[in-house]
């Protein structure tokens, strides 16, 4: 098999398996229905986000740089703490997003980040909340 079909393999199973990973985290929690249907839609809202902002052309260069290195850092297979690793494995990769979505914010502004929200108004409210991006 091409060492591409085993990275995109690769890749298909580390966001299959991240989805999985906060479905169980969210029946554990188990908030009310309208906030699990937001979060079940949070992480793949998030990935067409950083697509659509990677692609944006009006947005400063350095941005769309950033956001396409973070782009290929989620997709690689390995980490740099290993996702078998309790609770830490996810969170590099969250703090990783955490930190580029601030960034973008600061350089691009909040306006260009809602613009390019897929998802619904409660879903962006979240996203704001957990990253701390600010109304």
């Amino acid at each position: 098999m091409a060492w591409w079909w085993q990275a995109l393999i690769s890749v298909g199973v580390a966001l299959l398996l991240a989805w999985v990973a906060l479905v169980i985290a969210l029946l554990v929690v188990k908030p009310d229905a309208g906030r699990l249907k937001e979060a079940l839609r949070l992480l793949p809202d998030l990935l067409r986000l950083l697509r659509r902002l990677a692609a944006d052309r009006a947005l400063p260069r350095g941005v769309r740089v950033r956001l396409g290195l973070l782009l290929a850092y989620l997709a690689m297979p390995f980490d740099l703490i290993p996702d078998f690793v309790p609770v830490l494995g996810y969170a590099d990769d969250a703090i990783i997003v955490i930190a580029v979505l601030r960034s973008t914010v600061r350089r691009a502004g909040i306006e260009a980040v809602r613009g390019h929200w897929p998802g619904t108004e409660e879903g962006f409210a979240a996203l704001s909340r957990l990253a701390g991006l600010g109304r």
